[in-house]
């Protein structure tokens, strides 16, 4: 995955040089420089979804993890989004620099939500304890305004199994339930929505989950995701930047497996995970979407 080096003057110095009030490019021979990388995608593995191995969000016959990585990768670079699909689908990228904790926001995460569309991930992190590059040691979640409330479940799994072509996927989780991840042929009309690239005949994703914040109006039958007030991706929240469409993050909210602050001095991995096993009638399951990471410190 592509690091975008985040300079706000600078954009707005290239916004204001490059066009004028219409839109007309002054300089015909300026070209940018390319985006400067400073991360990459370490592992892609979203849970089944609509938008899973679908050639209209640009899946190309990718049957390994590295193609899957190298795919999310170049979505990055084009600023085009990610999807991670159904509950418990993610993705993790590491920086090429260590991202320091000033107590205040130090990365974003860029998303395609919008005021009726908040698909919230849970945003993990952690720090290359062991200095060997891989994303092996221990991983803190940041602490959102929903964390430990009605609804919330933490040490949650849900399983999926392969489906028959052109059928839905069904999976069970960790509190028996059971459900299906619907395939809509007329929008969607790839054959599995089960990840390509997974050989198994099931997998199983483990996190946190968020309550559904689906509702419907009666009147006119349209679907609204609901935003949580702060602390995910895809949700405009309270640190949802709209002018750059993205939510910020601060490592100051990193919490342990037993739900009590940790002070990290700094990251060097994201994860970032769909948080809601749910969906929204015929617009589907809820899947978490990104476009990219940036630094802000």
């Amino acid at each position: 995955m592509n690091f975008f080096r985040f300079n706000l003057a600078a954009i707005i110095t290239l916004i204001l040089v490059g066009c004028n009030k219409d839109e007309e490019i002054i300089d015909g021979d300026w070209e940018p420089d390319p985006p400067v990388l400073g991360y990459e995608v370490m592992e892609y593995i979203p849970a089944p979804g609509q938008y899973i191995n679908d050639i209209v969000t640009g899946f190309d016959n990718i049957n390994t993890q590295e193609e899957a990585c190298e795919y999310a990768t170049q979505r990055f670079y084009k600023n085009l989004y990610v999807s991670l699909g159904a509950w418990g689908g993610y993705i993790i990228v590491k920086f090429d620099q260590s991202v320091e904790n000033t107590g205040d926001y130090d990365f974003a995460i860029g998303s395609n939500s919008f005021t009726t569309s908040n698909e919230p991930g849970i945003v993990w992190v952690m720090q290359d304890e062991n200095h060997n590059g891989k994303a092996d040691d221990t991983w803190y979640e940041l602490r959102g305004s929903h964390f430990g409330e009605e609804g919330y479940e933490r040490n949650y799994w849900v399983k999926y199994s392969r489906p028959e072509a052109k059928s839905d996927t069904p999976w069970i989780d960790s509190n028996g339930e059971t459900g299906l991840i619907y395939w809509v042929g007329n929008y969607h009309s790839q054959d599995f929505y089960y990840p390509n690239w997974i050989k198994e005949d099931s997998y199983t994703l483990y996190g946190s989950r968020l309550p559904q914040q689906a509702i419907q109006n009666p009147e006119t039958g349209e679907w609204t995701n609901l935003p949580f007030d702060w602390g995910y991706a895809d949700n405009m929240g309270l640190d949802f930047l709209e002018s750059y469409h993205f939510n910020r993050f601060k490592i100051s909210d990193a919490v342990t497996a037993d739900n009590l602050h940790i002070d990290i001095p700094h990251i060097d991995f994201i994860k970032v995970q769909t948080a809601i096993n749910g969906s929204a009638g015929w617009l589907g399951e809820n899947s978490t979407e990104i476009t990219g990471f940036f630094i802000l410190n």
